[in-house]
């Protein structure tokens, strides 16, 4: 009996050490989730300057705020969080949009595009009195129209038949202005990913800043001189060229952060060379009423790519009160801005250059 008893009292204790065993087993796996959750979700938190891999560290006066080593899920997502990258993000990137609307907007005036959406439009059903009325309208137009050209003189004629100026150049500046606002926007946003993407994001950061510069030139260039092509080719080709020669530099070792003002200087010498064409343009066109606009459009143009160029070299106001502007107003920011106004002003300038040589009209056309 004694012996029984103390078997039935062995098997007792081991079945009373397995449930507190396995308990412990699973309290212990239930903290490792926990601390793999915890380590994940910090490894994606905002650090500090100071723990920021070497290939980060570009900007001394930024203390806070960085993303680093971030998955680019989780960069992509980020453009909806506030880190010190956000307004370098959405700066640029509701300049694209802008661009974008714009450039629709003046798609739509180009006669063949019109005719190709008027493809689109008419199968849509339309009221009867609104047909009717436009018909009416149409004719009454068209029958003034005709009237009015019997009492013109043949020169009259062959002036109001002028065709109209080509629109490449201007679309041409429009799509060099939204791929250096886009190509900017992607790379504040990824370039927190790895050491090889934020190289080649950088890069093409660079880039994208080259060919805006260089697609600024095309509108008053080629409306301006489009009557003189030697000009136009002289012009268009020695930009173009200054422009390749730039984009080959940022592909070189010039393009780390220790060149940043090697990099400016080449961005600065590639919007001095308008200079030479714009001095020439005074001359010729001296006496054209829209000259003193044009000049204050591109001059305002020309003082927001400087002043912005100033705050990028300069870091200024970061430099004065070291991580006060972590978030905002850091010299980066500042400089988006700039661009964005600059671009702004020479639209402006632009849209007239392509009104003035319609109105003109040119014998040559390119």
């Amino acid at each position: 009996m004694n012996w029984s008893e103390g078997l039935v009292q062995r098997r007792g204790a081991d079945m009373d050490i397995r449930p507190s065993g396995s308990s412990d087993d699973t309290t212990q796996k239930k903290k490792t989730k926990k601390n793999k959750k915890r380590t994940e979700t910090k490894r994606y938190q905002l650090v500090s300057y100071w723990d920021l891999p070497d290939y980060m560290k570009d900007n001394e006066y930024i203390l806070d705020y960085y993303r680093a080593n971030w998955p680019l899920k989780e960069a992509l997502s980020s453009v909806f969080l506030w880190h010190n990258e956000t307004l370098n993000v959405w700066t640029h990137l509701l300049g694209f949009f802008l661009f974008l609307g714009l450039t629709i907007t003046n798609l739509m005036q180009v006669p063949q595009v019109a005719h190709f959406l008027s493809q689109f439009t008419r199968s849509f059903p339309v009221a009867a009195a609104t047909n009717a009325f436009n018909d009416s309208k149409d004719f009454y137009l068209g029958a003034a129209r005709l009237v009015e050209l019997e009492k013109m003189v043949p020169t009259e004629i062959v002036a109001a038949a002028v065709t109209k100026a080509p629109r490449w150049p201007f679309f041409v500046f429009m799509g060099g202005s939204m791929f250096c606002l886009l190509s900017s926007s992607i790379c504040h946003l990824f370039c927190c990913h790895s050491h090889s993407l934020n190289v080649l994001m950088f890069r093409i950061d660079y880039v994208g800043i080259a060919v805006m510069i260089v697609t600024s030139f095309f509108p008053p260039i080629y409306y301006i001189f489009q009557c003189s092509p030697h000009w136009q080719l002289i012009y268009l080709t020695g930009i173009t060229m200054l422009g390749i020669f730039t984009i080959i530099t940022l592909f070189s070792p010039l393009s780390t952060s220790k060149c940043r003002s090697f990099r400016a200087l080449l961005f600065v010498s590639m919007g001095l060379f308008g200079i030479i064409p714009a001095i020439h343009a005074i001359v010729v066109n001296w006496s054209e009423p829209q000259r003193a606009i044009t000049l204050a459009y591109e001059s305002a143009m020309a003082l927001s790519y400087l002043i912005g160029t100033f705050f990028y070299v300069s870091r200024i106001p970061e430099r004065w009160k070291p991580g006060w502007f972590d978030l905002a107003g850091h010299s980066h920011q500042i400089f988006h801005v700039f661009v964005i106004m600059g671009a702004m002003a020479h639209y402006g300038a632009a849209l007239i250059f392509v009104e003035w040589r319609d109105r003109v009209g040119c014998n040559r056309i390119m």
